[in-house]
């Protein structure tokens, strides 16, 4: 569905559930998964419905997804680097999560 319209820079590898991701340092973790064509990144904790990110500029907060452990991050607001770790949140997070 998106296409980059430059596909230059330094390529960096990201795990999206476990899955490897090529990335392009400058990316943030958003742009990165819709690049990747991953369509959501959490999914509502009352119905289940898959979110993705909407505004690409931190106001929304659809786009969370837990980064190398910490949950609940802005994946649009969060820069790639290499070895990172992103998961989907699924549902409600467990308090401390």
């Amino acid at each position: 569905m998106f296409k980059r319209l430059v596909d230059a820079g330094v390529a960096v590898a990201i795990t999206v559930d476990g899955k490897r991701v090529a990335a392009r340092v400058g990316d943030t973790v958003a742009t990165a998964m819709i690049a990747a064509g991953i369509d959501h990144c959490r999914t509502t904790p009352v119905t289940g419905a898959p979110r993705a990110p909407y505004c690409l500029m931190g106001v929304c907060f659809e786009c969370l997804v837990t980064v190398d452990g910490v949950g609940s991050r802005q994946g649009c607001l969060v820069p790639v680097s290499e070895g990172m770790a992103v998961e989907t949140q699924t549902g409600k997070r467990e308090a401390g999560r």
